[in-house]
């Protein structure tokens, strides 16, 4: 035995090792039911291991503490091997702490408590279905099926952050806490994602394009909130989040472009869908601690008859009933109350949330804060931009002064055609013109182009100014300028009757698991194999029903608990339906809060590109008119010299034409004598 034990402390981290554990574990069983090595027995001997959390020695005179940690290495030797064969040991994994939570105490360490293991469980279920999620995905099942898949993933790791939330938990981890929460809660956010990425694929082969915009929209909203959880995540994590968005933003943005301009569906509210059900594909696989095909064979078989010990494992297994049957009561109702909760989306610290308004949020606070030790910074933006119009003003100037000169000479070309009476530009004319003409042209089509950009620039300018000016201001105008909500006494009334009736449902919740857990207790502790040594066979049915009534004042409790449900959540139902108005406003006033927020935060990251493009656009224009401006004097020295060429070809052809010849004088006409 004391060679068996060696080997379970000390096992190689292999599946070797998972069945060296399984061995030892039987064996002590086997050992158990023989010698009164329990808690207070005569037999029992000091076990000692070491708390993973602290570090700390923790000793007991228990043999079933020695099981308890065999059954914990077990669990935690089969999540190591996950990587290598992935959901079988995840399932491994979560059936040996379930074994553990489920037939031990919680008082021996503290990673053994309830909510520690509850926690594990439900960690190696997430993994394991995360598994049977990627082999889904790869083998191209159905999109309802891979949706209900992930949010089965995200069911479970929803039921590890309840765990850790647990002030019991959070005390336990210490610093590790927020860490463990925090990477929990990016995978709901990631998988949630990944599950309405699926509903929206569904919804485009029912061809529902307007369920299909929401969904894609609420699966980047989601993932949005992932990313944001996921900082100081390793690299792989990061750009596995660079993947998805790519997929689920070029879905989005393709879906929302197509709807607007093809389908023109109406897109429905989120919450007026149906929502995903998860699907559990995994489950803890079972642990039977005196398996034959596992443990080898029975060495203290020979040691002692096995009568009342196997009577004690008959009234072990009554009571294993008896908590099976609350548990299925409880986990009914509360899978009920975590649906009804869900779908509600009422959370207590943020029902109102009115405490954000009362200070400016640390992101504009730091933009605030650069800007004050930066006080030209709209003066240089505004000097930038009028240089930029003055050079852009004589570009304009020169450009409309070479086309005037230009027009100019061609009239005056057509009208030295009219008068020599041909079409042809007359032989010898002056180059450079058409030149001139060409280049011009090709200079306004620039000018044109870069207007467009300049315009534009200059209504950035005039969207961001305004708000540059305000974050560079006192920071009672920025706060003013935030949208607050403002709440009439009903209003409040309203707030206050609904965090109340939450506050209730913790309660119950509460009390719930306070009395699940003393029941647990109870039945850990509750050992009458001293009493079946002397009770005939006969009798032990009767013993049993009469040492199973101590449970009963429990059950009436827990049924008192459950049954109150009803009631709490009609009243919550109630109170939400007059929260409604309020909840609209406030999310109005939210949204607005939100958006004026990352409206003032855009304008301070925009005065960079602002100030880039200034001096593109002044670098541009400086260039175009110093070409101008030669272009300039090439036109007017062309335009000179083509109109002396037509005053000389105007003499040219003065000079050709003849003198008008001279008209004879006509004789007088004879005038007739008078008679």
């Amino acid at each position: 035995s004391a060679v068996c034990s060696q080997s379970a402390v000390s096992v190689p981290r292999d599946f070797e090792g998972c069945s060296t554990l399984r061995k030892y574990l039987g064996q002590l069983h086997f050992l158990q039911s023989r010698i009164p090595m329990g808690h207070g027995q005569d037999a029992a001997v000091p076990v000692t291991w070491t708390e993973i959390f602290s570090g700390k020695a923790v000793t007991h005179e228990d043999i079933k503490y020695e099981q308890a940690c065999v059954l914990y290495n077990l669990g935690a030797l089969h999540s190591m091997l996950g990587a290598m064969d992935k959901r079988v040991s995840e399932e491994c994994a979560a059936g040996a702490f379930t074994y553990l939570r489920d037939h031990f105490p919680h008082s021996y360490s503290v990673d053994m408590s309830h909510q520690i293991l509850s926690l594990n469980i439900n960690l190696m279920l997430g993994q394991a279905q995360e598994c049977l999620l990627e082999k889904s995905m790869l083998d191209n099942r159905k999109s309802f099926l891979v949706a209900r898949i992930s949010a089965q993933v995200v069911d479970y790791y929803k039921e590890a952050c309840r765990a850790l939330e647990n002030s019991e938990t959070a005390s336990l981890l210490g610093k590790i806490q927020k860490d463990w929460k925090k990477l929990v809660q990016m995978k709901i956010y990631y998988f949630a994602a990944v599950a309405h990425l699926h509903m929206g694929k569904q919804a485009e082969e029912q061809q529902k394009f307007g369920e299909r915009v929401i969904y894609f929209q609420s699966a980047l909203d989601k993932l949005n909130e992932a990313i944001k959880l996921a900082k100081g995540q390793p690299e792989t994590v990061q750009e596995a989040l660079r993947f998805t968005m790519d997929v689920i933003g070029g879905k989005y943005n393709s879906a929302k472009k197509d709807n607007d301009f093809i389908y023109h569906e109406a897109v429905p509210a989120l919450d007026t869908l149906q929502s995903v059900k998860g699907a559990p594909l995994v489950k803890a696989l079972p642990v039977n601690p005196t398996d034959p095909a596992v443990t080898g064979p029975d060495i203290f078989a020979k040691l002692v008859p096995m009568a009342a010990h196997e009577a004690s494992s008959l009234y072990s297994e009554e009571k294993a009933k008896l908590l099976r049957d609350v548990m299925a009561k409880i986990e009914a109702k509360n899978e009920v109350l975590d649906q009804f909760m869900d779908s509600m989306q009422l959370d207590p610290e943020t029902v109102d949330n009115l405490d954000m308004y009362n200070h400016i949020p640390p992101v504009l606070m730091e933009k605030c804060a650069a800007l004050s030790v930066r006080p030209d910074t709209v003066r240089n933006l505004v000097q930038s931009m009028q240089v930029l119009s003055g050079v852009f003003t004589d570009v304009e100037a020169s450009l409309k002064e070479i086309r005037d000169l230009l027009e100019e000479d061609e009239a005056q070309e057509r009208k030295l055609q009219e008068l020599l009476g041909r079409v042809p530009p007359a032989p010898g004319s002056p180059p450079g013109l058409a030149e001139v003409s060409k280049e011009c042209s090709k200079y306004l089509e620039l000018h044109e182009k870069a207007s467009f950009t300049n315009t534009e620039l200059h209504r950035a300018m005039n969207l961001h100014l305004g708000n540059l000016r305000l974050l560079g201001g006192p920071l009672e105008q920025v706060r003013a300028a935030l949208p607050t909500p403002t709440l009439s006494e009903d209003d409040k009334q309203v707030l206050q009757n609904l965090k109340r009736i939450l506050a209730k449902v913790q309660e119950m919740r509460d009390q719930r698991m306070s009395l699940e857990q003393q029941l647990r207790e109870m039945i850990q502790k509750d050992d009458i194999t001293t009493s079946l040594v002397t009770t005939d066979r006969s009798e032990m049915k009767k013993l049993f029903e009469e040492q199973l009534k101590k449970y009963d004042q429990l059950k009436v409790y827990l049924e008192q608990n459950l049954a109150a449900q009803e009631n709490v959540l009609k009243a919550l139902t109630d109170a939400n339906v007059k929260y409604a108005a309020v909840r609209k406003a406030l999310a109005e006033v939210e949204h607005k809060w939100n958006t004026t927020v990352q409206t003032l935060v855009a304008s301070y990251e925009a005065y960079e590109d602002l100030m880039k493009k200034s001096q593109e656009g002044k670098d541009f224009y400086t260039d175009l008119e110093g070409k101008a401006a030669k272009l300039l004097e090439r036109a007017r020295a062309a335009c000179q010299a083509s109109e002396a060429h037509r005053q000389q070809l105007l003499e040219r052809e003065l000079k050709k034409q003849p003198p008008p010849r001279p008209t004879a004088p006509k004789p007088p006409l004879q005038k007739k004598p008078l008679d």
